[in-house]
């Protein structure tokens, strides 16, 4: 599939859309007009791809609603030079956003299948994450850590602890917590102990996996 004039189109509209919604980071609407999103999707489906939907990708998981993905990035105040920790790469495609910033992204995937798969498309697009990782993003990377921000794809029950402890002071973790329905939730860490918490309404997450050696 190439990315093509009537795609930047479609970007466009999109990128109308979100701002029409609430997004005003223009670092972030200017990486959801750059990012080719129907290349993050099987090319049978890639008609769906500009539309402000999850959709299904492979080993049961979705590719996020651009909307999420762009909510979910304000959120995280990332500069360029940033170093982002990233838990369910899942189809790729925040972490291309991401990176389109500027940012260096540490990247987790639970899931092999979409963990290869991933491996192969990024640098096929020209999009080089600082690591990508197969593993259990409950635990995240210590040894690549502390982070700038953190931002978790996938519904968690609680924030986990080893997540915090990985966050700069100043960082930001953005993560969807609940069971059924999320609330995606904010923790800034203030000192070495304490966090503030923000909380900004209901989204629908795949659940976060743990227990991967």
């Amino acid at each position: 599939m190439k990315d093509t004039g009537k795609h930047q189109g479609l970007r466009n509209q999109l990128v109308a859309l979100l701002e029409q919604k609430g997004i005003t980071d223009k670092a972030v609407l200017e990486a959801i007009k750059k990012v080719p999103r129907h290349l993050f999707f099987n090319s049978s489906f890639a008609d769906y791809a500009y539309q402000d939907k999850a959709f299904p990708i492979s080993a049961g998981q979705t590719i996020s609603q651009p909307f999420t993905v762009a909510f979910q990035t304000q959120l995280l105040e990332v500069k360029k030079g940033h170093k982002v920790l990233e838990i369910g790469t899942g189809s790729g495609y925040q972490t291309a956003v991401l990176c389109s910033m500027g940012t260096n992204v540490y990247s987790i995937e639970r899931q092999n299948e979409l963990f290869k798969q991933t491996s192969i498309l990024l640098p096929k697009l020209g999009i080089r994450p600082k690591y990508l990782s197969f593993g259990d993003g409950y635990k995240g990377l210590p040894s690549y850590g502390p982070f700038d921000s953190i931002i978790v794809t996938a519904g968690a029950p609680m924030i986990p602890k080893p997540l915090m402890e990985q966050l700069k002071i100043g960082g930001r973790l953005v993560i969807p917590v609940g069971e059924v329905v999320q609330i995606m939730t904010l923790l800034i860490r203030k000192n070495e102990t304490q966090f503030e918490k923000h909380e900004f309404g209901e989204f629908k997450f795949v659940p976060l996996l743990e227990n991967k050696n």
